[in-house]
């Protein structure tokens, strides 16, 4: 899951007592003292996520306006392993097919290839951990109420750029024009949603990157078994602008059909096995 949603995904946290109800009202200090506390537990799960020890194989579906595409992904201790199954909601035809072997081959043949893509997800890593350890006070909390999700009762917060907040760096300079809201599962203590937008145009990286205001991402998140918690759907549309050049990004990302994996699976081994396993497009594509 290295895209940029995984500057978002720091932002999962959690707040309430565990095992105890959320207050039926909390004053702006208290849902700050909150969210501080969860985001202090949330941090200790990305580590371990981070070192891998819950490995999952799991079915990314991408939708945008040009292009649909679903991915069987697996988790191994060298990185992420991808094999294309499907375009546009499509088994591969045979040109495409043979693509998608030789891609896989050339990562076998080289290990570079692979050494490569573990340091960008390393890369991203890092990247998202500067965001989740400034959480607390890059925004201003408000609790909204009680309400009802797919994953049960929920606390709802709002949030807002904190004014007293000074980006320390790149990647943490976006959260002073973003506002949103986050709905917490209060029994697991985690967010099952996340909504947030520009309120403005941000420019970041010295002006080279311009992002538009009315830019969005929405994020869920649930238990996909065994209390282990992943992304679950992302939508996306941010319109931006990179060194005069526009770009639009535009998408719904939907991550199912989560399997536990063997913590010492290596990338090879996770070739063979994509490779060997049928891949049925439908209806466990969606």
């Amino acid at each position: 899951m290295r895209y940029f949603s995984v500057f978002f995904m720091s932002l999962y946290g959690a707040v309430a007592a565990l095992g105890q109800p959320a207050a039926a009202s909390l004053t702006p200090t208290q849902a700050q003292a909150l969210v501080t506390r969860a985001l202090a537990t949330e941090s200790q799960a990305a580590q371990e996520l981070t070192a891998l020890s819950h490995p999952m194989r799991y079915r990314l579906h991408k939708s945008s306006p040009r292009l649909t595409s679903t991915k069987v992904i697996a988790e191994t201790r060298d990185g992420d392993v991808a094999r294309l199954i499907a375009i546009n909601d499509q088994p591969l035809n045979q040109a495409d097919e043979q693509q998608e072997q030789a891609r896989l081959d050339a990562l076998l043949n080289d290990p570079s290839r692979q050494r490569h893509r573990k340091q960008s997800e390393d890369n991203d890593t890092a990247r998202a951990m500067k965001v989740l350890r400034v959480l607390p006070v890059a925004f201003l909390y408000q609790f909204t109420g009680m309400g009802s999700a797919a994953t049960g009762t929920v606390a709802k917060f709002t949030f807002k750029p904190n004014p007293q907040f000074a980006p320390p760096d790149i990647e943490t300079g976006i959260l002073t024009a973003m506002a949103g809201e986050i709905w917490v599962e209060p029994i697991q203590e985690r967010v099952v949603h996340l909504a947030g937008s520009l309120q403005q145009d941000k420019e970041i990286a010295l002006g080279i990157v311009q992002m538009d205001k009315g830019g969005w991402v929405e994020i869920d998140q649930a238990d996909v078994g065994g209390q282990q918690w992943r992304i679950v759907r992302i939508r996306l549309k941010m319109d931006m602008r990179i060194l005069f050049k526009g770009k639009s990004s535009d998408s719904v990302q939907e991550f199912s059909q989560f399997q536990p994996l063997p913590a010492d699976l290596s990338y090879r081994q996770a070739i063979q096995m994509l490779r060997n396993e049928p891949m049925r497009v439908t209806p466990e594509a969606h």
